[in-house]
């Protein structure tokens, strides 16, 4: 119906009400079949009239969904696409770098056992900065010059005769494959022998090529070793300005940031050098004194390349185990070799069962796949340097992946920023111990009232100075908390 106001005129308000249908009010008990019609799949009320209405629900949000996957997808591809162009030049840029950064990153892998013994000198004697530094540094020297020193006559001695007694065990050799049910010619046996004899002759000097690569020349050898005692010498003397200075340019959040992980880095290097000398140490003793009681030959620098060589996790062990048996078969026969072998594998399930599970399983955290793959890729890459570096390099990406990962846990809200660890500015092991002691009893002491003296002084002793670098990454993880809504 319309209503009209004045003749010849329609009320403007009413016709509007009229021309959209489904927008008359109904009147309350209205039973009315054509108010009971079927109702469209699309609403078209006041809201969506015409070309303004809403498209289907269902088939909108499958749209949306997909486009909402390719674009995810496309990001991630993107940003994928950026890391691996970016590492692609930072692996060619390497190679034109990698004869400076070479003596840096031995340096700090120096350091990082030499830094303790110049702060024990520091406080305990009183030695001064310089003093303490040149004093480690020249007893490093002394004792691997005098490692290499004491080598050198028993290689001289030894060597000829091993040469001669190799011929002996070769012989030995063939006449135990003549004793085996197969019919081997003799003549193709020697004939091979000759053929490997000949050809390790005339591939010494590629042998020797080998056996320094990643060095061009001799000389490279020696200005990479001066380089990187120099930069021990700074490392161990003022490494701990390092941190200020750099938190000097970068600021408080970066900063910061940056000096946690730095620290943290620092402890997982520290504790696997330390624990991985050890576990080389006690290698090398056992298994020299064990071919020594056997009378192999070279017993003494079998013993050295085992040391040098544990430090090149699975693939050192193997190799320098290897090397110890085979002079032990030509130099004295199976049986001996057999015994060298039994030797072998006693001392190396020692360090799998005892020394590693002690010393070196909290030092990385990584899987052994992991540390497999590391040697195996940084062999390939830089051959020997490249795998005693790979582990060290393997366990400083994983430090800085878990450690993004602490920190999107505190940002998310899932970690307590107070409970966090933090490694800037911790206490020394005994003293972290007897902190918790003194909590430990001071809560065994509280009285009815809830309060206990001693375990006030105690918090009061563990409260961190506001101005320490410990509370300043306290409140770092406390301003990349979420807050909690009023």
């Amino acid at each position: 119906m319309y209503s009209y106001g004045k003749i010849g005129q329609v009320n403007s308000k009413d016709t509007s009400a009229s021309s959209a249908k489904d927008s008359v009010t109904v009147p309350q008990g209205a039973e009315n079949a054509e108010h009971r019609l079927p109702q469209p799949l699309v609403s078209n009320d006041a809201e969506g009239v015409g070309s303004d209405a809403p498209k289907p629900i269902r088939e909108d949000l499958k749209t949306e969904v997909l486009a909402k996957d390719f674009r995810t997808l496309a990001k991630a591809s993107g940003r994928f696409i950026l890391i691996i162009a970016a590492a692609a030049i930072a692996g060619y840029l390497l190679k034109f770098l990698w004869t400076g950064l070479l003596p840096v990153i031995l340096a700090i892998l120096v350091a990082t056992v030499l830094y303790p013994v110049t702060a024990w000198m520091r406080t305990k004697l009183r030695f001064p900065g310089a003093l303490a530094a040149a004093t480690t540094l020249l007893g490093f020297f002394a004792i691997v010059t005098g490692i290499f020193a004491a080598m050198a006559p028993t290689v001289k001695n030894q060597s000829q005769d091993l040469i001669h007694q190799a011929q002996g065990g070769i012989d030995e050799l063939i006449k135990l494959g003549e004793k085996l049910p197969v019919d081997i010619d003799e003549t193709k046996v020697q004939q091979l022998i000759d053929d490997v004899t000949n050809a390790v002759k005339g591939q010494a000097s590629h042998i020797a090529t080998g056996v320094m690569s990643g060095f061009s020349t001799v000389s490279s050898i020696v200005v990479t070793i001066v380089i990187m005692l120099f930069l021990t010498f700074f490392f161990i003397k003022e490494g701990e300005k390092f941190l200020p200075w750099m938190r000097k340019y970068t600021g408080f959040p970066a900063g910061w940031h940056l000096t946690e992980l730095c620290n943290r880095i620092w402890k997982t290097l520290s504790g696997y050098i330390q624990a991985q000398a050890t576990v080389a140490l006690v290698d090398a003793v056992l298994i020299g004194l064990g071919l020594m009681v056997l009378q192999v030959p070279l017993a003494f620098v079998i013993g050295v390349v085992t040391f040098f060589a544990s430090f090149i996790p699975l693939v050192g062990a193997i190799t320098a185990g290897a090397l110890a048996v085979i002079v032990a078969l030509v130099s004295h026969g199976l049986t001996t070799a057999l015994l060298a072998l039994l030797v072998v594998v006693a001392v190396q399930q020692i360090e799998g069962n005892v020394l590693q599970p002690i010393l070196q399983s909290k030092a990385m955290g990584l899987h052994a796949a992991v540390i497999l793959l590391s040697v195996t890729v940084g062999s390939a890459l830089a051959g020997i340097i490249g795998a005693f570096l790979a582990v060290p390099v393997a366990a400083t990406i994983g430090v800085t992946f878990r450690y993004q990962a602490l920190v999107t846990a505190i940002r998310a809200g899932e970690v307590d920023p107070n409970e966090a660890e933090i490694v800037t500015g911790a206490p020394k092991p005994k003293r972290k111990a007897r902190l918790q002691k003194q909590k430990e009893d001071a809560e065994a002491h509280i009285d009815a009232s809830g309060s206990s003296p001693e375990l006030d002084a105690a918090r009061s002793v563990e409260k961190l100075d506001p101005d320490s670098p410990r509370a300043k990454v306290r409140e770092l993880y406390n301003m990349i908390a979420p807050k909690a809504s009023a």
